[in-house]
């Protein structure tokens, strides 16, 4: 089985024109654009290409908020926590800020 994330920057030159009347856009876009792009794939893998995108300026689309709740279920059913889905989205947002902060401090001169 394998999965991928993609995490297109929503205030690129390339997304400005749609997410700035659409929340969501370049997220629906980049998911669009996954499914195509591994499609040659599902007849050898296990491949979730429902597509789990995520915008950097913060919006998921829809079928990434509906994978994150369905393995949320399915770890509360073995820890009896129902707020799993709860605290993988934000372990998962956590993650994505971190590296907007590494990628952002890498644009500085280091001298």
């Amino acid at each position: 089985m394998a999965s991928d994330v993609t995490v297109p920057h929503t205030y690129a030159e390339s997304h400005i024109g749609d997410t700035a009347t659409e929340a969501g856009a370049a997220a629906n876009q980049a998911a669009a654009n996954k499914i195509a792009k591994y499609d040659e794939l599902a007849s050898t893998h296990i491949f979730y290409v429902d597509s789990v995108a995520i915008e950097t300026g913060g919006t998921w689309n829809h079928r990434a908020v509906e994978i994150v709740q369905e393995i949320g279920r399915r770890v509360t059913l073995m820890t009896g926590e129902p707020r799993e889905s709860i605290f993988l989205s934000q372990q998962l947002s956590i993650a994505l800020q971190s590296s907007y902060v590494v990628a952002f401090l890498n644009t500085f001169d280091a001298d």
